[in-house]
């Protein structure tokens, strides 16, 4: 098993003796968590003391999965690229056994056409020619997953970010059936999940693909995208043995001014009830369906602080 460096920074979880009664009721198919562990906002939260951001980028994720509410976490970093065999290796010695991680997959395999931001340099704008290029996911991503963090890897996200052009529908879903019909039988043990940004792909044969690869549609409380009680009403929209929540931000709100809004991340700016409402029907819709794993991923920018939100949603799913 890899070993942590030495004379990693000490760092603490901070747990509430309600933390531990509620996270005892809590069914454990059900795996919250939130994206990402570094915020120095979390601390007498998440973290006990006076953690840096740089010891929780070092140390931060052994305490966080410590912490008994917090059965899964968000690894967002891979989204900007692929993570190293050391990366994951080091991920790996600081959880237990059991603990799953959602990992996102490199956007330069789920990005269509690249927006117009500084990082794409010329390619802004541009359609991408290596859009769900199955060799390269499988090659330059999924392979380090299976041999240095196959024993915590949870479903894997392929995020789809607007940009200035999306897909036809009929030449996405070809382009899905041919990346996970290449896929789905290298990686067996693999869990996929796809997450639209744009509500016109979400059309019945989306759901029908991935139901023939045992793949999930990731219920993403997203700026503009349909609540995640009228995803759920869509015909079939639950096609996999796991469902992947990811809760963002509030409808019509963008990232960026919700960040200004929220940070530094220490407590509830405002709660949402009507999205907790909707996390608890996606519950029950999951369990009536026989789910073997509901991951729901909470960002910060839902309702000011991750973590609280995560025990709040807790208290609603514990029986």
């Amino acid at each position: 098993m890899p070993q942590l460096p030495l004379f990693l920074p000490r760092v603490e979880p901070h747990v509430e003796p309600d933390d531990v009664t509620l996270a005892a009721r809590l069914p454990p198919w059900i795996r919250l968590g939130t994206s990402s562990w570094t915020f120095t906002g979390w601390r007498g939260i998440v973290y006990d003391g006076a953690p840096t951001q740089a010891d929780l980028v070092q140390a931060g994720l052994a305490a966080y999965a410590r912490h008994p509410l917090f059965r899964t976490v968000g690894i967002d970093r891979s989204y900007y690229g692929p993570l190293t065999h050391e990366e994951l290796a080091a991920y790996a010695a600081q959880l237990p056994e059991g603990f799953f991680c959602v990992t996102k997959i490199w956007d330069e395999a789920t990005t269509f056409a690249f927006p117009a931001h500084p990082r794409f340099g010329a390619r802004a704008g541009k359609l991408n020619p290596r859009f769900f290029d199955a060799a390269m996911v499988r090659d330059e991503v999924l392979a380090a997953y299976e041999d240095a963090f196959a024993g915590h890897a949870g479903p894997f996200v392929f995020e789809l970010a607007p940009g200035p052009a999306h897909p036809e529908v009929g030449a996405f879903t070809r382009a899905l059936e041919g990346l996970l019909g290449a896929l789905a039988p290298r990686f067996p043990r693999f869990r996929f999940a796809f997450e639209l940004r744009t509500r016109e792909l979400l059309v019945p044969r989306y759901f029908d693909v991935l139901r023939a690869y045992g793949a999930a549609h990731v219920f993403n409380w997203w700026s503009f995208m349909p609540s995640l009680r009228e995803q759920l009403r869509l015909p079939g929209a639950l096609t996999a043995r796991f469902c992947v929540a990811r809760i963002m931000v509030p409808p019509g709100l963008r990232y960026e001014d919700r960040e200004k809004e929220c940070a530094p991340f220490d407590k509830i700016v405002r709660e949402e009830p009507e999205m907790r409402d909707d996390v608890e029907a996606l519950a029950r819709a999951c369990k009536a369906a026989g789910m073997k794993a509901l991951f729901v991923l909470v960002n910060n920018k839902a309702e000011g602080c991750s973590p609280l939100t995560v025990r709040a949603l807790a208290a609603r799913l514990a029986p």
